[in-house]
């Protein structure tokens, strides 16, 4: 029997319905499990943050020093000869006067007994021409008044005057023999003397340049060895021509803490250890260098027992100004983008600003800021390149500057499991 029209209507209408509410329920487990799917938001970053303090600090200037004697002097052979003696040792102290080298001097000695004879004779001959003098004077005495009673000739005195000009003459000539003489004399014992070479200073001797049985002398071998006065040493920086006009004009506008010269200067040798003893600036080169754009500074060290030699680097820093009140982060928490400094400063509500601040001197691992923080605030030092300006961090205490960090502990056991 076949159903009529009229019943299956509802059926087909039921059927629908049915349909419908299996697509819905369908899209409202879809949705459901969308829900469930999507992603938590990550937890804020963490960092290490550490505040902004405020202290009086002294402002350092650093430079790199070499070490110089404070007169080298340089030792040459002033004669020619051959080198026969060496008298120090390369590198001890030697003094003032100390003979150094001697060259064979019987050359030299033959000459000043040359000079010696010469010298002699002369006196001799000045002797002969002053007695003649004598006796012509005495002569032009006896004739004069005889020539005015016309009791000679005229001719007779004239003879007289002449041969008392003529003897008078002739000492004048001895005389000048005998000073020649002694002249030579004088030069002959000079480079007798020139033989036994010895140290214009006291110092340190260097390593010999020539050895026993060189030909020495002007012309031959030219430096023997040098001999460098160390006590006090001589340090040599190159400051640059900025820091030396600002400087300049400190000290001309009087607003310099203290004068440079009385500035105390520190020394750190190579190995890293302080100097014992303080320096003080003594000189300035006259100009500056064209090639480096640099002036050259001399400062004077203490130097007892020689320890310090020429040719040794050596930090020197001098503690230019105490800066009142100044503000300081550490060196980490500041980061240079296109020639701009910025710190990451972190708000009472753990957000981040990102600020432009102006730094100034460096003080150890720790930066000076003239502008852009204040006391108190906090700053980021570690996973500056985690935040931006309104990100929200998880901030921790960083150890403080110098100081190592707190050691992380292992993690505890689990449960159950063997300790």
């Amino acid at each position: 029997m076949v159903p009529s029209l009229t019943r299956l209507a509802p059926l087909s209408r039921v059927l629908r319905l049915s349909g419908l509410g299996g697509a819905i329920l369908a899209l409202s487990f879809i949705a459901g499990c969308g829900k469930e799917q999507k992603a938590a938001p990550p937890p804020p970053p963490a960092v290490e943050v550490t505040g902004v303090t405020r202290k009086d600090v002294p402002i350092y200037k650093e430079w790199v020093g070499t070490a110089d004697g404070l007169v080298n002097a340089t030792i040459q052979a002033q004669v020619t000869g051959y080198l026969v003696k060496q008298n120090y040792r390369e590198g001890e102290f030697v003094r003032k006067g100390q003979v150094l080298f001697e060259i064979d001097p019987r050359t030299f000695q033959a000459v000043v007994d040359g000079a010696q004879g010469a010298l002699e004779q002369a006196r001799g001959q000045l002797a002969q021409a002053e007695a003649r003098w004598v006796t012509a004077k005495a002569n032009l005495a006896r004739v004069r008044p005889l020539a005015e009673k016309n009791a000679v000739s005229q001719k007779d005195l004239d003879d007289s005057t002449g041969t008392e000009l003529s003897t008078r003459a002739s000492v004048d000539a001895a005389k000048a023999s005998v000073v020649s003489a002694q002249a030579s004399l004088d030069t002959a014992r000079l480079n007798l003397e020139f033989t036994r070479i010895t140290s214009p200073v006291d110092g340190i001797a260097g390593i010999a340049k020539a050895q026993v049985g060189n030909l020495v002398g002007p012309g031959q071998i030219q430096e023997l060895t040098s001999v460098s006065t160390v006590d006090p040493i001589k340090v040599y920086i190159q400051v640059s021509e900025q820091e030396y006009t600002q400087e300049t004009e400190k000290q001309g506008k009087g607003t310099a803490q203290r004068r440079v010269e009385n500035v105390p200067l520190e020394l750190t040798l190579a190995d890293g250890t302080a100097y014992p003893h303080k320096g003080r600036f003594a000189l300035a080169d006259r100009q500056v260098d064209v090639k480096t754009g640099t002036l050259k500074i001399g400062a004077l060290f203490p130097n007892p027992g020689n320890f310090l030699r020429p040719g040794q680097y050596a930090l020197v820093r001098a503690t230019m100004e105490t800066k009142k009140g100044a503000l300081l982060v550490p060196q980490r928490a500041v980061t240079e983008v296109q020639g701009k400094f910025l710190v990451a400063v972190v708000g009472s509500d753990n957000v981040v600003e990102l600020r432009p601040v102006t730094p100034a001197e460096r003080v150890g691992s720790l930066w000076v800021i003239d502008k852009g923080v204040k006391p108190g605030e906090t700053v980021v030092v570690e996973g500056v390149q985690k935040v931006r300006t309104g990100v929200r961090v998880a901030p921790t205490q960083a150890a403080a500057e110098g100081e190592a960090k707190p050691a992380t502990p292992p993690p505890a056991p689990a449960k159950g499991g063997k300790e």
